[in-house]
Order: structure tokens, then sequence, then C-alpha cells
């Protein structure tokens, strides 16, 4: 007997968050390649991306918003020294999203 209900599938392809990782590890050629992954990932937010790609994608916004905010405090404040740390501490901790959310996208687990 053939069955006329559908399932909705969740699609589990990590290739377009490896590439969002990608455009991400491209920060400081002038941000837009980071801009541009938060575009095309703001995109995806409605797709039916299965639970390891969706939870990656979160961490993946999540991490350009919190390093744009940094950013945009080390911009704000008046001192060279205390921006450039700002800077500095911004970077550090998104190359550590980068690498941590990449490398349990590469072992499969979600975040």
């Amino acid at each position: 007997m053939i069955s006329t209900t559908s399932q909705r599938l969740a699609i589990d392809d990590p290739s377009l968050a490896h590439l969002l990782y990608a455009l991400m590890t491209a920060f400081p050629l002038l941000f837009l390649p980071t801009l541009l992954g938060l575009i095309i990932n703001l995109g995806q937010k409605s797709s039916s991306a299965g639970a390891l790609v969706s939870s990656h994608l979160r961490w993946q916004r999540r991490s350009t918003i919190g390093f744009m905010v940094l950013g945009g405090v080390g911009f704000s404040l008046s001192q060279i020294w205390l921006s450039a740390i700002i800077y500095l501490i911004a970077t550090l901790w998104f190359c550590h999203r980068i690498l941590k959310g990449w490398l349990n996208l590469t072992d499969g687990v979600a975040i």
C-alpha cells in the first residue's frame, strides 16, 4: 500500500556550514567575507536544516554578531591602548569560536 502522507525530512549536509566557517576565517580581509557569511547564514535561518547544521548556523550567527559588538565597543573608545586591547580580545575570542565550531562540525558534534 502506498502512503500519501509526506514527512518533512531534515537535511544534514554540513557543506554550507563548512563554507560559512571558511568565510568567517577570512575576517582580516576588510571583514567583508564574514558579513557575506552572516547574510547567507541569516538567509538559511528558516530552512529545514538538520539539528547538527542548525546548531552550527546559530553558533556562527552569535559569534559574528558578538564580534561586531565587541569591535564596535573597541571602536567607540577614545584611548588607543584600551581600544587595541578590546580588539585583541575580540579577535582571540572570535578565532576560538571559529576553531571550536569548525572542529565540532568536522567531528559531527552539534554545538
